[in-house]
């Protein structure tokens, strides 16, 4: 039986080199799942992404996903994308296996966690406020560097991680220090801010709920001093406060430290984001 993919709809294309395309997967000219292609102009559509990928419950445990993975990376190489990534959720074990099959690797995950009943308590000798004005005037340029130096480290330009690092932070943070649903604060010990918290209160992400931890930084000087595990207990008991249930992060995977602190207070991966170069 022969596996292919039939386009459902024209390509969809825009500027930049933005592409998308949704196809069945065919067994034989027969629809027997689907699957949505597309580009992300964030690297000038060098990068493509396989959105969703299904296979009829009748038809499945044929190798028919992998068939059709492997034609969408082929219809990706033909658009001139250099590399694919997906999302797999945790719970889809078979999905994961498949990925590592076809020489997928993890970028990072989304780890969440159930907050406590009541609020956690904050080391001795510890505690935290809102960040002041002059802090956050501090803190927004170093944190904007931070998050452009991580994604030259996937791939992009300095001048498009700069570009992209101005643009989310202007829109996750329209309204500066005073941007609702936002926690901005600060860790003091003996008087001396020892590290910051950027907590949003309502989670950005579509579809998903709960306060969502978009930064943590414990100061050069104080790292090793179980600080970073204090941040996070801050960030629990605000978002506690604001009548979250719930509260998420994500975790580069070559941050073994930080995702084993995360493990140790109860976070769990709610999915993988993983990626192929397409040679």
């Amino acid at each position: 039986m022969t596996t292919t993919l039939r386009p459902t709809a024209p390509l969809q294309q825009g500027v930049d080199g933005a592409r998308s395309r949704t196809y069945d997967v065919c067994v034989n000219s027969r629809p027997v799942g689907r699957v949505e292609l597309s580009t992300d102009v964030r690297f000038g559509g060098g990068v493509g992404r396989i959105a969703a990928l299904g296979i009829n419950e009748a038809d499945r445990r044929r190798g028919r996903a992998t068939v059709a993975a492997l034609a969408a990376e082929e219809v990706l190489r033909g658009w001139g994308c250099r590399r694919v990534e997906i999302s797999v959720p945790a719970e889809a074990a078979a999905a994961r296996r498949m990925a590592d099959g076809l020489g997928y690797t993890e970028r990072g995950r989304i780890m969440t966690k159930a907050l406590p009943a009541g609020p956690p308590a904050l080391p001795a000798g510890v505690v935290g406020r809102p960040m002041s004005a002059a802090e956050f005037d501090a803190w927004l340029p170093h944190t904007k560097a931070g998050y452009a130096e991580s994604l030259t480290a996937r791939g992009y330009s300095e001048d498009a991680a700069r570009a992209k690092s101005d643009a989310d932070h202007a829109t996750a943070l329209a309204d500066g220090i005073a941007t609702p649903d936002t926690y901005l604060g600060v860790l003091v010990r003996d008087g001396a801010v020892v590290g910051t918290l950027w907590l949003a209160l309502r989670n950005p992400h579509a579809g998903a709920s709960g306060a969502y931890v978009f930064d943590v930084e414990v100061a050069g000087a104080y790292r090793g001093q179980g600080l970073g595990r204090a941040l996070l207990l801050l960030a629990e008991r605000e978002a506690m406060a604001a009548g979250a249930e719930r509260i998420g992060l994500n975790v580069y995977a070559d941050n073994t430290p930080a995702r084993r602190l995360y493990e140790s207070l109860g976070y769990e991966p709610v999915s993988y984001n993983l990626y192929k170069h397409l040679l």
